[in-house]
């Protein structure tokens, strides 16, 4: 118990995330051709161990602003590279829509609103609550526009180029309707953060989660992500040695060689 703890770091807990993020892209990737569907089953637990791990980063961030643009930044370079390869390479029916990046933004623009709302509360300072308020309710209000134009342009009669186009457009605006995982992780993740002295807590939060996702799609494997609550548990709070770049150069690229791949076997 004592060598798992010891070893356990932000860093290797990453890696671990990376790892079975990979095994969950090839089944995506590679599902219709035979992929076993254990590979997503492990694959649940990364997105769980990621938003830990980012609410951990937030904490102790010395530059949450450069923190959220680096994130903001990559979910667009995403969105660009998603839109030029899927037009590119095609893979069966579905498009190519994978963005973590915009869940990381989102979840971190409401741990920035929750800490103002909080500090607000403590000093009874109207300004940061209501600064902490618009934080809040700007990436829900962003949802509308983006709601309506989507189905105004989405229709059976309209011109194909044209609503492409639009929800490309829209795809940039971020909003609790444009993340990876939907609003659920981003609630996850905010919680994490709320949590994060108290590791039971959180644990009890992703066990909960899980549960819920199960009742809601009892023959899904989304529940499955439960059992991250094991390398939460022997998360031993040490940074590691570090690597940051790794996951914003690995993510992408991994994503766009399996599309690539899928597509050329198709």
């Amino acid at each position: 118990m004592n060598d798992i703890k010891k070893i356990s770091n932000a860093t290797n807990l990453k890696y671990l995330a990376v790892a079975l993020m990979f095994l969950d892209q090839i089944y995506q990737m590679f599902g219709s051709m035979g992929a076993p569907i254990w590979l997503t089953m492990l694959g649940r637990l990364a997105f769980p161990i990621f938003l830990f791990l980012a609410a951990d980063s937030f904490h102790y961030t010395h530059d949450r602003m450069a923190f959220l643009r680096r994130l903001l930044y990559m979910s667009w370079f995403m969105i660009i590279g998603n839109a030029i390869i899927g037009s590119i390479f095609h893979n069966g029916s579905f498009g190519l829509t994978n963005n973590a990046f915009s869940t990381f933004f989102i979840t971190g623009i409401f741990i920035y609103s929750w800490d103002l709302l909080f500090k607000g509360l403590r000093d009874k300072s109207y300004r940061e609550l209501i600064q902490g308020m618009g934080v809040f309710l700007l990436p829900i209000l962003s949802a509308i526009p983006v709601a309506v134009l989507g189905g105004i342009f989405e229709t059976p009669n309209g011109n194909p180029f044209v609503a492409h186009s639009v929800a490309f457009l829209l795809s940039l605006v971020p909003s609790v309707i444009m993340v990876e995982g939907g609003f659920v992780m981003v609630i996850l993740g905010l919680l994490f953060y709320i949590f994060r002295t108290n590791r039971m807590a959180q644990i009890i939060v992703l066990a909960v989660i899980s549960v819920i996702a199960h009742l809601f799609d009892p023959t899904g494997v989304q529940w499955m992500m439960v059992f991250a609550t094991i390398p939460m548990y022997f998360y031993n709070g040490e940074r590691g040695s570090g690597n940051k770049n790794f996951f914003y150069i690995f993510y992408p690229t991994h994503i766009y060689l399996l599309w690539i791949l899928a597509s050329l076997f198709r």
